[in-house]
């Protein structure tokens, strides 16, 4: 039997008869990922950070506090954020297990233990998800989260709403690109990103992704997941006004040849932000998992360079630690 997408619209771009897919219509080679791999191998790549592991920990990592009552977020590594917004908690991308993986025991390895442990979360309102890879969605941390939460509310892309069902989500909305919903007083919205989707080999891009934009009186706060850089992606602020602040990801980048399709470097990030405005940003997707070419402490050493080469002010690209504290007030 052959699939097709129940919710294509030909009027849409990223839409497709059988899935979806980036309008820009980038996309990788017959071979590319082969060489890729080879290359890899043959480098013997990633390398570990340049002063080990524990020191690199012991330099980018620190226990999450979370202080209930303010305007702010926590990066809590990769792409998990805690962001608090008007007395709600909406939690990004969440990851705990010690693989980005299906498997227990392949697959890549977290080499920076969680700024905290499920059980020091606060009450969540919302959890959003970005799209369905392994280190973005994780089956065993959304159980055990829904477990302890188990009328919080969950926001994904097109097609990825089964997926939360199975694994005992209650409240789910399937948003496609520029829908939005509500969560009382505050507005999200699902915008593009340059990327794609695959949870097994039968089922790429049979759902789609997204970043989010959550938007309270005072706010518009940005996460974009994972994508690669576009122009398109200033179609954002264009349609939904100015970015106050956002997550920017940096890692797996390496190599650019074959990454900067589907992930920015931080030389783009520091570019998508100088466009938008130079709002208050910090990076994310890094630090965490090894999933390209680059080491661990490769990402960061970039993106100062990027700043220092950028040659403005640039107090409001803060790198965080990961657990790190952000005021949004």
């Amino acid at each position: 039997m052959v699939w097709k997408n129940p919710w294509y619209n030909p009027a849409l771009s990223h839409h497709t008869p059988d899935g979806f897919c980036n309008p820009s219509d980038v996309a990788h080679q017959p071979g590319d990922v082969k060489r890729w791999r080879q290359e890899r191998k043959a480098a013997g790549l990633p390398r570990p950070p340049a002063a080990g592991y524990d020191a690199f920990i012991e330099k980018w990592w620190q226990q999450a506090t979370i202080s209930p009552g303010v305007d702010g977020l926590w990066w809590l590594g990769h792409a998990s954020v805690l962001l608090s917004v008007q007395g709600k908690y909406l939690l990004t991308d969440p990851v705990f297990s010690r693989r980005a993986s299906p498997l227990p025991f392949a697959g890549p390895q977290r080499r920076t233990p969680p700024a905290l442990s499920m059980d020091d979360l606060p009450a969540l309102d919302a959890i959003l998800i970005s799209h369905n890879h392994y280190d973005h969605l994780d089956r065993w941390t959304i159980r055990a989260l829904l477990r302890r939460f188990p009328e919080v509310k969950l926001f994904v892309p097109l097609g990825l709403g089964d997926t939360l069902r199975r694994f005992g989500a209650r409240c789910v909305t399937e948003l496609d690109w520029w829908q939005q919903a509500a969560l009382k007083e505050l507005h999200l919205t699902a915008v593009p990103a340059q990327h794609w989707s695959m949870r097994t080999p039968w089922d790429r891009n049979r759902t789609l992704w997204c970043g989010w934009v959550v938007e309270s009186g005072a706010l518009r706060f940005w996460f974009p997941g994972d994508t690669g850089y576009s122009t398109e992606l200033l179609q954002i602020p264009q349609r939904l006004g100015r970015i106050d602040a956002l997550a920017l990801p940096i890692g797996a980048y390496a190599p650019r040849w074959f990454m900067s399709i589907n992930h920015m470097d931080p030389q783009s990030a520091v570019s998508l932000w100088r466009q938008l405005g130079s709002p208050l940003a910090f990076p994310i997707h890094w630090g965490v998992f090894e999933l390209a070419d680059e080491s661990l402490d490769e990402p960061i050493s970039e993106l100062q360079s990027a700043l220092r080469e950028a040659g403005k002010e640039n107090d409001n690209f803060t790198i965080l630690k990961i657990g790190q504290y952000l005021s949004l007030s």
